[in-house]
Parts: C-alpha cells; structure tokens; sequence
C-alpha cells in the first residue's frame, strides 16, 4: 500500500481528499496543527471510509519536526495543503502569510530530496491569474502580480517548487490552481468548519441561515458584472477531492509529460454572488439575509476556469450541479448545529 501525507488533512479540502484517497486504496498519513481545524475531523473520516488516517500534530514550520516525519514513516507522494488562506486576513497580516506558507513548503522540499519521496501535489490558487486579460483563463494565461499576500505567496512557491525540480531530475510535481470550492461530503460527516468567522461565501451563508451570523455582507453591486456582483467558479469539494488522487496516480505510475505540470480545477461556469444566494434559497427553501456593502480590499472582479486541459489531460471533470452542492453544505451544517 502506498502512503501519501496529507499537510492540512484536518482542513476542508484536505480531509475531502483524505477520504478519496484511503476509497481509492492508499494509506494516509495526516499532518496539522489544527490551527483551523478540530481533531474531530479524524472521527468523520473515519466514519465514511472506516479508517482512521495515521495523524501527526505539529506545525510545519518546525524542520526538524517536519524530518522527523519522513523517519518515521516511508512517504510515497505529499499533497500540501497546509496553508494560511483568507485573502482578507493577508492583507492585514503579510508576514504571517510569507512566514508560513513560504517556511513550510521549503521545509517539505528538503525533507523529499532528503528521503527520496518524489510526487508532490501543491494546493495552488486562481488568485495567481489576478483579473485575466481574458475568460475563462487557462493555464498558459500570464501570471499577474497578485492582489493580495496569500495570491503572491501562491505565486511564489509554484516558482520554488520549479526551481527545485530544475535541478532535482527524480522529482515532479502538479500545481492544482482551483477556483472557489464549496459544499460538504454527502454523509455530511465533513464539511466546511471555519473557526471564527468565515472568510468564504458559503460558510457565511449557512451560518446566517443557521442565525449564527446576523447578516450576510456582499462586497460591492458596481462590478462589471450582469448583477454588479463578482463572479467566482465555484466546485464541489468532492469533485476537487478526487482530482488530487488522480494527480498523485499521474505521477506515481509515471504518466506525467513534464516534471512540473499546472492544472486548473473548476467548472468552467462563473457564478456570481448573487446567484449564489438565489439558487441557496431554491434549493433550500430558506432565505437569506443579506446586505450590500463596500468592496474588499483584495478581490477581483471576475473570474472562472478553461478546464479543458485538466479534462483531457487527466481525465476529470466537475459536473455535480450547483444546487446539489450547495444543498450539501446547509446538510452539513444542519448537522453540526443540530438544526432539524
């Protein structure tokens, strides 16, 4: 059985993949400091694959800890999701930003040319396109001076991941950039947990509708946008999930073309804000209150994928509707809050 480590795997996304990862047959060691996440997460996991993933809590930042790791267990393939990642909270705090994400990548680098672990999947970001000059955006769209610090320091560890596998030939990696993911695991066992208040649309939606959060505050109405609103490409997070594996059997069977590889992950469709709400309260039948406000420093206007290449090249797609998926986070969130 091959062991992937999973960085971040008590998060949403990471716990998702957690579980495509241990259906799809492979051991998954977890590794986190659940500085936004809860142990609980393991528990979820657990009751949908009926495995408990091996865990190790600690922060990546710390190198010898991080090398520590890599004795203690033989690591076939990492997928890096451990990350700070409010887009908002970056541009009030840039140096925890750069300190953590740049540190922890740099620390998971060495330690693989160290012990001969030689795939690695990297949890990009569309931030790294900034506003396209065109849509959708494909991979071969320039790379934008990013508009906040979590987008720049997106852009930044793809450029040292390439320059670590231009002089280390065993090595390969696949950056997965994937626009805005949503939604819960239909057990609604997992699910989005933000601690504190939540830095993304949906999130914030269930918890006003849950009455956890008075209002719902949509950034700005004066966008160049059919509504005003801005537009966001937003997936399933099972969907993304599962092209996480995919992207770990390209390279453990050795099927990747090049030894660093870009995909964008997405639906291909731009919903916007309001939209969003709209077919939440369709799906659902419950209303949401909400309110226009100001921009947010940080945002961009518009934006959604060209997923041709990641269709073709690995043989994925995102086709769970909308209206399932967001049925699926209000699941999940009736949940947690005991909400009947």
């Amino acid at each position: 059985m091959q062991t992937v480590l999973v960085t971040g795997g008590t998060g949403y996304i990471g716990s998702h993949t957690s579980v495509e990862l241990i259906e799809s047959g492979y051991k998954v060691v977890i590794a986190d400091n659940l500085s936004n996440s809860q142990i609980e997460v393991l528990d979820g996991i657990k009751e949908i694959t009926g495995v408990r993933p091996d865990f190790e809590k600690f922060d990546l930042c710390e190198r010898e800890k991080v090398f520590s790791l890599f004795k203690k267990y033989r690591i076939d393939a990492i997928i890096h999701f451990a990350a700070l990642k409010a887009v908002g909270e970056s541009v009030e705090k840039p140096l925890e930003y750069y300190y953590n994400n740049i540190v922890t990548l740099i620390n998971l680098l060495q330690a693989m040319k160290k012990y001969n672990t030689s795939s690695f999947v990297f949890s990009s970001s569309c931030t790294v396109y900034g506003q396209p000059d065109q849509l959708p955006v494909n991979e071969n769209a320039p790379v934008k001076k990013a508009m906040s610090p979590y987008g720049n320091t997106k852009q930044i560890a793809e450029e040292i991941i390439q320059d670590t596998i231009h002089v280390t030939p065993l090595m390969k990696a696949i950056s997965l950039r994937y626009f805005n993911p949503i939604g819960a695991h239909k057990s609604a066992e997992i699910g989005e947990l933000p601690l504190g208040i939540p830095q993304n649309l949906v999130p914030f939606v269930t918890q006003t509708v849950a009455g956890i959060r008075n209002k719902l505050s949509v950034f700005g109405n004066d966008y160049n946008t059919p509504d005003g609103t801005p537009i966001r490409d937003y997936i399933y997070v099972c969907d993304l999930a599962k092209a996480h594996v995919v992207a770990v059997k390209r390279m453990l069977n050795n099927e990747n073309k090049q030894n660093f590889e870009v995909f964008n992950l997405g639906t291909g469709n731009g919903i916007s804000v309001l939209e969003i709400i709209k077919t939440f309260e369709n799906a659902t039948g419950k209303k949401i209150n909400y309110e226009i406000v100001g921009r947010r420093e940080g945002d961009i206007e518009k934006v959604w994928a060209d997923t041709s290449f990641a269709n073709k090249e690995l043989g994925w797609k995102s086709d769970t509707p909308l209206d399932e998926t967001l049925k699926s986070a209000w699941e999940w969130e009736k949940r947690i809050r005991n909400i009947k």
